[in-house]
């Protein structure tokens, strides 16, 4: 098979955001002619790019912007349904994804992770456990460095893993993980995919190259993701919160998570050495130790490299406490299912900050969860009508306007003993760049209670 290459191609990069900007500069690296187009009228890195040599058309998809192209490489927001792109492709003109196009030069194996909750902590953690082992380990992808940032520094020995979403999954071609984990999957991005239908499929793509030398790690508590991974050719390992899960090979038995093999049960980690807060929050961890297990670590670095994982920054992060409050930041938690996984970690006396922009499903679900613990909403953004509406009847719901209003009302609310959490169950873009801005705010404005 010849090495896949762009070489005096001209090559059409669409988004500008840290994903598109990566496959820019990789591409220019690789000999290709690029132009980078986004709809806004100015990025971060337009002055790097154009010193590169990459040409700019922002504000606008022009017509016939792709004519040309010989290659067209979508950042993952950018939905494939736009019509130049629909015409592109009924033209011929390749359209694939950027971890598609990193993954064409990677060197090293990949081992990928997706899911509806949980594939920053699992992928971050794994990624630990890999270095503690003494691995060479690249992470990435959805997280932190993209994927096309990686290629320079892959080897043969290396092992990528990578975060990725049902966006850049649905772009995938030869995309081709040696360990590919779904972690599990309830509706999201309905915003985007036409249906729940749809976005399962994207992310089951994960694992349509895998072969039968590859492995697929699976949530045996959640029968979708079972579902899945049989309709590919991997072999199948699976983990369980169930103690009494027959099938599963990584469990929590006791105070251990343990791997079950042929009847014996290997020890490798202590639960109380688990700094995580939540019960979802401990299925990331035996994805980890199952994929780590695969991957012939040994349990001494498992255990070494959980006991010192704290956690990623807005995941169930603790934030604070002050006058007898906990102030927990989970502004990753984007949609519904995670919210409500994060609310079940809490007692009574929750005041949860709640809302942005909807990604569909419904926020009734969360009634009974938060009823039974005596809660209070706070509502933000573009999703505040919607929670009045589906919650407003059964639980004090306080509209706010802003971060700063959220956690002034918010502290008003709270009780001594109790907590205040932010899990949006939404998208943070009406009113943030990402999640990760959203949470920034909420602690800046934790923080600011301390001089009040």
């Amino acid at each position: 098979m010849s090495e896949f290459s762009v070489r005096g191609q001209q090559v059409v990069v669409v988004g500008g955001a840290r994903s598109g900007v990566s496959a820019a500069r990789l591409l220019v690296d690789r000999g290709a002619s690029v132009t980078l187009t986004d709809l806004r009228p100015a990025i971060d890195s337009a002055d790097e790019l154009a010193k590169a040599g990459v040409t700019l058309v922002l504000g606008s998809h022009p017509a016939g912007l792709f004519d040309a192209a010989d290659l067209v490489v979508l950042s993952p927001g950018v939905p494939l349904s736009q019509p130049a792109l629909l015409a592109a492709r009924t033209r011929g003109v390749p359209i694939i994804g950027e971890v598609e196009l990193a993954f064409r030069w990677l060197r090293g194996r990949v081992i990928a992770v997706t899911g509806t909750k949980g594939k920053s902590t699992t992928t971050a953690l794994t990624g630990t456990i890999l270095e503690q082992a003494g691995h060479h380990v690249l992470v990435g992808g959805n997280i932190g460095r993209p994927l096309s940032g990686q290629v320079g520094a892959s080897t043969p020995d290396s092992i990528h893993v990578v975060e990725v979403s049902s966006f850049q999954l649905e772009t995938a071609d030869t995309f081709h993980p040696w360990i590919a984990a779904l972690l599990n999957l309830t509706a999201d991005h309905l915003d985007r995919h036409a249906n729940r239908q749809e976005y399962a499929d994207a992310k089951a793509r994960i694992f349509a190259r895998q072969t039968e030398a590859d492995w697929a790690v699976v949530n045996a508590d959640d029968p979708q993701t079972l579902e899945l991974a049989r309709r590919g050719r991997a072999r199948l390992r699976q983990f369980s919160l169930r103690t009494d899960a027959a099938e599963a090979d990584v469990i929590v038995a006791g105070e251990y998570v343990v791997e079950r093999d042929g009847g014996q049960d290997t020890p490798l980690v202590r639960t109380s050495d688990v700094k995580l807060l939540g019960t979802h929050l401990m299925a990331d961890v035996l994805a980890a130790a199952a994929i780590a297990r695969l991957a012939n670590v040994p349990p001494a670095p498992i255990a070494a490299a959980v006991s010192a994982f704290r956690g990623l920054e807005h995941a169930m992060e603790w934030v604070d406490q002050i006058d007898g409050v906990r102030y927990v930041n989970d502004s990753k938690a984007t949609n519904i299912d995670a919210a409500g996984q994060a609310i079940a970690t809490f007692g009574d006396g929750l005041v949860v900050v709640m809302g942005g922009r909807f990604k569909g499903g419904d926020f009734g679900s969360l009634r009974a969860s938060l009823v039974a613990r005596r809660a209070i909403v706070v509502a933000i953004g573009e999703a505040t009508p919607l929670i009045l509406a589906a919650l407003g009847t059964d639980i004090c719901v306080i509209a706010a306007t802003s971060m700063a209003d959220a956690v002034a009302a918010a502290r008003k609310a709270a009780s001594g003993g109790g907590t205040v959490l932010l899990a949006p169950a939404c998208a943070s873009f009406d009113m943030f760049t990402d999640y990760a801005a959203r949470g920034r705010a909420f602690k800046d404005e934790v923080s600011r209670l301390r001089s009040v």
